[in-house]
């Protein structure tokens, strides 16, 4: 009798060492990511305002021309592990390969569309008159960067793939500290002003993209895989993306409608709101780092044929999503007098964001459900339910949030929307979760 329980906790134990060892690198990588804008936000800030909101301009620009190819990692990911799971190292690497070649084709097209439309680009965005030469400048030079930024989201699916999240996160803050010294240095030392800073991002962002070259290929040449296109290799890479691709236009669509219509309740509220919304994306970041591990996991699982497997490693990392959602909840709560005033003096602003943080906070058990579940699928390589949800979500927000103004209600209205939204992706991804259907073994889906 006492047999099961102990070898239950010793699965669990084991579980539970996968996942810390995959997903703490994978977080200290996410959040390395966006301190690259914040390094350039702070640096290009003091050569004056009108930069500043070039800067602003030009990098939601970029930004959004990179994360809607979030799957080069999320889908390499996926089949990368499956393949480690089959024991096929040689297989898993080529396909990775796929990969960064389908990056490489990607932002090849991304710069012959961005260089000749940058003005137009910076126009649709309402940049000023004075800002707009600024932005133009760094979109031009730092779109020189895309594919590279497109290579590091394909190789980091590979090592992903591989179990291997440390080499990202040293990659990724030997990246950012190198993007530091370079701004610094072409801003200030060679006064090459917004341009410079453009320029230093371009180069770590190349230096990061060689390093992971560097690893990949002498993976492949370790375990005899083909570095040469393959077409049908990469069309394959293309076709698993797509679904994926539908998912990421679905959830920026989401958080595009929340930010229009905060903007319609007001000055208050449209700037509470963006505090809010930086934190809600930081704690995505806890939450999808167990995200990452459930990819890499749950792909392998399934490779090495083992269901049984799969399904016990998605309950304990669903048992972590909400262990983790209830501790942010509680920081949320706790921190709320810290937190605003690093974003604000306003009183106004404080007492709008004080009453919708308490929302976020309440969400955060969800999310963490959410967000491990979205990986378990990926990682299933179940991408046409996931684009197929997420496009039920986003017409089950849509009407919500657009009433919010109209029945004159306010922010933390909105964020209850926000939180109808992660309750009903929550329920498509349980009913999925549930049915079993996304349990296929095998090398391949």
């Amino acid at each position: 009798m006492t047999q099961a329980p102990a070898a239950t906790r010793a699965t669990r134990r084991q579980h539970d060492r996968e996942i810390v060892m995959l997903a703490v690198p994978a977080f200290g990588a996410l959040v390395a990511e966006p301190l690259f804008v914040m390094a350039d936000s702070a640096i290009v800030g003091h050569l004056g305002t009108a930069q500043l909101a070039g800067l602003g301009v030009a990098s939601a620009l970029l930004t959004t021309a990179v994360s809607v190819f979030v799957f080069l990692a999320y889908a390499t990911t996926a089949a990368v592990a499956r393949r480690v799971g089959a024991g096929d190292l040689q297989a898993a690497i080529r396909q990775g390969m796929d990969g960064i070649w389908l990056a490489l084709l990607i932002g090849a097209t991304v710069i012959a569309v961005v260089l000749p439309s940058a003005p137009a680009l910076v126009g649709l965005f309402g940049a000023s008159d004075t800002a707009a030469p600024y932005a133009t400048t760094y979109l031009r030079i730092s779109s020189i960067g895309i594919p590279a930024m497109l290579i590091v989201l394909a190789a980091t699916g590979v090592l992903r793939g591989l179990q291997n999240t440390k080499t990202p996160l040293y990659v990724a803050v030997s990246g950012f500290v190198a993007n530091g010294v370079l701004n610094v240095g072409l801003v200030y030392g060679a006064d090459l002003g917004i341009a410079g800073s453009a320029w230093g991002t371009v180069i770590a962002q190349w230096g990061m993209a060689a390093v992971y070259l560097v690893v990949v290929v002498r993976g492949a040449r370790r375990h005899g895989a083909s570095l040469s296109p393959d077409a049908a290799g990469i069309r394959a890479s293309a076709q698993a993306g797509v679904p994926l691709l539908v998912r990421t236009l679905s959830l920026r669509a989401i958080l595009l409608i929340a930010t229009a219509v905060a903007a319609r309740l007001g000055d208050a509220d449209i700037a509470a709101h963006q505090i809010i919304l930086s934190l809600w994306s930081l704690l995505a970041m806890a939450l999808d780092a167990i995200a990452i591990a459930g990819q890499a996991i749950i792909g392998r699982y399934l490779g090495a044929d083992d269901p049984a497997g799969a399904r016990a490693a998605c309950r304990r990392m669903v048992q972590w999503g909400i262990a983790v959602g209830v501790v942010l909840g509680l920081l949320v709560i706790l921190s709320r007098p810290l937190f605003l005033p690093l974003f604000t003096s306003d009183p106004t602003v404080k007492d709008t964001a004080l009453p919708a943080l308490i929302m976020v906070a309440l969400s955060q058990p969800i999310c963490g459900v959410v967000f491990v579940l979205d990986g378990v699928l990926m990682g299933a390589g179940d991408g046409p339910y996931l684009a197929g949800a997420m496009v039920v979500t986003l017409a089950a927000f849509a009407p919500v949030a657009l009433l919010v103004p109209t029945l004159g209600a306010g922010l933390t209205a909105l964020w209850g929307a926000m939180t109808l939204m992660m309750t009903v992706r929550m329920l498509t991804l349980l009913l999925r979760a549930r049915s079993g259907r996304w349990v296929v073994t095998g090398a391949t889906r």
